[in-house]
């Protein structure tokens, strides 16, 4: 079965300063980059077959050790990107609640609602991601591991769509850490029966996954 690795990149100075950053090009910091580097080192015992990274520096920069560690190449995508907040991005949440505040919780609570008046909405967001996402599975083999160094915005959209949640459940997912990761593995079930394609191994996590118990033909819990 293949595997999934959705990892968010490193702390940014932004992020510290719990600013929007949407499509804005920063760097991670100081800390960002002790984060990627401790990541990698665990996400590289995986043993990756592929690593698709967003164009933008931050998550370029997140990449770069586990590239580093595997010898893999690391392909941009910008399908990856985070979401585009148009005139939110750079601006603190006290800042976007004083002069958005209505069009905030709007956006919130409505994955139809666009971010700021020229930004994305959540399902375009969905939409771009996981077609960025499929792309890189089609270069794997069938037990391989695909590593995708995105955001947290457009994780958890691509999460969502993964799992075939309704799209107004996609909020249940709770926000990314920075530097953390995601596992999806490929469901194995027999043709015709019921069920999303993806199931949830971890989720937020900053250590390796322990193996899942099988028993005999299905897992005892979906039967």
């Amino acid at each position: 079965m293949r595997r999934l690795v959705v990892w968010r990149h490193g702390r940014t100075s932004w992020n510290a300063e719990h600013r929007f950053q949407g499509q804005t090009d920063i760097p991670l910091d100081d800390e960002g980059q002790a984060q990627a580097r401790r990541s990698a080192a665990m996400l590289a015992a995986l043993q990756p077959d592929v690593i698709v990274c967003s164009d933008l520096l931050r998550a370029r920069e997140t990449a770069q050790p586990l590239r580093e560690l595997t010898g893999l190449d690391m392909t941009i995508d910008p399908g990856l990107r985070e979401t585009a907040a148009g005139e939110w991005e750079g601006k603190t949440r006290p800042q976007l609640l004083e002069e958005y505040g209505d069009a905030l919780a709007r956006w919130a609570a409505d994955v139809r609602m666009p971010a700021g008046v020229t930004g994305e909405t959540r399902l375009e967001v969905a939409d771009r991601t996981v077609a960025a996402i499929e792309r890189g599975l089609a270069r794997i083999p069938g037990d391989g591991v695909l590593v995708v160094v995105t955001h947290g915005g457009s994780a958890r959209a691509a999460i969502g769509r993964m799992l075939e949640l309704p799209p107004e459940h996609w909020a249940a997912l709770g926000v990314l850490t920075n530097c953390a990761w995601t596992v999806l593995i490929e469901n194995d079930r027999p043709p015709g029966l019921p069920g999303p394609p993806w199931r949830l191994q971890e989720y937020n996590a900053g250590s390796l996954p322990e193996p899942v118990p099988v028993d005999g033909v299905w897992p005892a819990d979906d039967r």
